[in-house]
């Protein structure tokens, strides 16, 4: 079977990374020049010879996001159904080896959370467990989606990587996008922070995006963790990933998130430091790759760095949320799996988000439409 694999072992990562630390600014100023850029030219973007050139970086990422999305932003919210996980993870606060105490959502308490959120006028959900394949496995994410699925237009989930006859199942029930992020693409560090659980398996993990594709998923959200690893190298395998599944399963939608590491039960430090300057590069190299895929921002980051991301190409935020299962109005003092940072409410963020001239999008598609045939 085919998949991402093939292509990432075409790649050496201390080799990639010499020839991003390697740019000069010439090659800066010569991919500046282009109007189609392709890999070669990101791995020229995302180089600390490309940190000069940032205002620019920033002002041709806003045209082109305006270009394709116009002056909107989608919000999002997270609904976290258990912590409850099999893995040990070093850098996450539902790790196996934290003694907390666990929960997993009832029915009654997945429809208190789900009325909260609907107040809210929240559209588009994004459902989240720990990874632990008998408690939470596909049974319980089936029978939670058949709950919630008419009352959202968009559900989108961040769970355990599946099979794909699972995934075409979890499809069927009205599930309309998956995210998986590959933490890091380094694998010793990978295996380093993910010594134990089903999590461990690396290339299950990698080839994950081929099973959506080959499920008909309709989008699909990638991203690496960081501070694991090189943010800078770790970002070069996500858009060479990207790249890769958007040939080979051109009907799906696709989607960059940015998670750095945050504080959590059982703390990490990170290994490579990612300034707020760096994202924001980061951020517009993406675009200026692919002016139409979506790139999201979650309540990690500060409400400064949130409020000022906005127009740099960011077509999708979450607001409100709550990390930990129950969060919402069920068990509001459960383990969290990390800090947010932004903790306005969703009022507040529509404000900060009209008062910058963009209007809030509840949903990403009619689904009306997605069912007519």
């Amino acid at each position: 079977m085919n998949s991402f694999r093939d292509t990432f072992n075409l790649y050496d990562w201390d080799t990639l990374k010499e020839e991003i630390y390697a740019v000069s600014e010439a090659d800066v100023q010569t991919v500046l020049r282009k109007e189609k850029i392709d890999l070669d030219d990101f791995k020229v973007l995302i180089s600390p010879a490309a940190k000069p050139f940032i205002e620019e970086l920033a002002q041709r990422s806003n045209a082109l996001t305006k270009k394709r999305f116009g002056n909107t932003i989608q919000m999002y919210i997270p609904m976290y159904l258990s912590n409850e996980c099999q893995n040990i993870c070093t850098y996450c606060g539902f790790s196996m080896t934290n003694k907390i105490r666990r929960r997993t959502l009832t029915d009654n308490e997945i429809l208190a959370e789900v009325a909260h959120i609907k107040n809210l006028g929240y559209d588009h959900i994004l459902l989240v467990t720990g990874e632990a394949n008998k408690t939470v496995g596909v049974p319980y994410i089936k029978n939670a989606i058949s709950l919630i699925q008419s009352q959202f237009a968009n559900i989108s989930m961040e769970v355990q990587p599946l099979n794909q006859d699972e995934y075409e199942t979890l499809k069927g029930e009205g599930l309309h996008a998956v995210l998986v992020y590959q933490e890091t693409y380094h694998e010793a560090t990978y295996k380093e922070h993910h010594p134990k659980g089903k999590k461990s398996n690396f290339h299950y993990r990698l080839d994950t995006p081929d099973r959506l594709g080959k499920a008909g998923i309709h989008k699909i959200g990638l991203g690496a963790l960081f501070g694991l690893e090189d943010w800078r190298v770790d970002s070069f395998y996500t858009a060479l990933h990207l790249k890769y599944l958007q040939k080979n399963y051109w009907k799906t939608k696709y989607s960059i998130s940015f998670p750095r590491l945050r504080p959590h039960q059982g703390n990490v430090e990170p290994k490579v430091e990612m300034l707020d300057s760096d994202l924001v590069q980061l951020i517009c190299a993406y675009r200026l790759l692919d002016e139409n895929v979506e790139l999201s921002m979650s309540t990690r980051e500060t409400e400064n760095f949130r409020n000022n991301i906005i127009n740099l190409g960011i077509t999708s935020i979450s607001a409100e949320s709550k990390t930990n299962p129950g969060g919402y109005t069920v068990a509001p003092e459960s383990l969290e799996q990390f800090e947010i940072s932004d903790e306005r409410n969703t009022q507040e963020i529509k404000e900060m988000i009209a008062s910058q001239g963009y209007e809030v999008v509840w949903k990403d598609w009619d689904t009306s439409l997605t069912n007519a045939s």
